[in-house]
């Protein structure tokens, strides 16, 4: 089966099980936004990844292998509370595959969030960054085929445009997709300094491809969580990444609960 059919086919089983025919934008929470969810709106549905085709259970610790939907206003939120990362070897069309099912789910946008490693010192932990453009270390990518996707624009400078009017104090730089699951070392974040890259991660990127293949508007939003490798001098551990996470997540929710709804 074709991974666009086994998307229309968990999109098909997401409407059975919350109720909700269509969606209209989607959230995935990455490493520390989880508390977060809770400002976005009433959860009308709440369901475990595994219950739809395709899913496999979360394999990091920090991260809830739920979907949640939501209503904020007149908008159905669809919220990815967890993702496959591409270091867990199940192939890229298993990292995009919740975009893939939230597309056919009805959801025009999407906002991805992560927490990452962030290049410059003013950036402490906690700090929300937009993300303006990528680049892609992976050597993958999620599109299938002789079919040319236009990545001018990924991240949607509108989106981020309407995030400034919220919230005008915030930054905005180019996220770095390392495969990961090992941290960057001092000299590869140097290198992603050299080769324009603002901030360092190990997802974000092969999502953002395949939700502009399926025509949606992204939102990228990082939240830094720690200064990377040897720009500090202080090693690197996931648990202070959940640490820094849980510090802001109050701000993030705020922060969403205030954008999504304008989307």
């Amino acid at each position: 089966m074709s991974p666009y059919a086994l998307a229309d086919q968990a999109a098909a089983r997401l409407a059975e099980l919350t109720g909700v025919a269509q969606h209209d934008v989607a959230l995935v929470l990455g490493s520390g936004w989880l508390p977060a969810v809770d400002a976005l709106g009433e959860a009308t549905a709440e369901i475990n990844t595994t219950d739809l085709p395709g899913f496999s259970a979360a394999a990091v610790a920090g991260h809830s292998g739920k979907i949640r939907s939501i209503k904020a206003g007149d908008r159905q939120l669809l919220v990815f509370l967890s993702r496959t990362h591409y270091y867990e070897g199940k192939g890229v069309a298993a990292v995009v595959h919740g975009v893939r099912t939230a597309a056919a789910a009805g959801c025009r946008a999407i906002v991805l969030t992560n927490g990452c490693g962030g290049l410059r010192e003013s950036w402490t932990p906690g700090t929300p960054v937009l993300i303006s453009d990528h680049i892609n270390l992976t050597g993958k990518s999620p599109i299938e085929g002789a079919n040319f996707v236009d990545l001018t624009d990924l991240y949607s400078s509108r989106l981020r445009a309407m995030c400034r009017e919220v919230e005008p104090t915030l930054d905005e730089g180019v996220y770095v997709q390392f495969p990961g699951p090992h941290y960057e070392t001092p000299a590869e974040v140097r290198m992603a300094g050299v080769i324009g890259g603002n901030l360092v991660g190990m997802s974000t990127t092969l999502e953002a491809i395949a939700a502009r293949e399926a025509g949606m508007e992204i939102l990228g939003i990082s939240l830094v969580t720690n200064l990377a490798a040897g720009i500090s001098g202080e090693p690197l551990n996931h648990a202070e990444v959940l640490e820094a996470g849980k510090a802001a997540a109050s701000r993030m929710g705020a922060l969403l609960g205030r954008i999504v709804p304008r989307i």
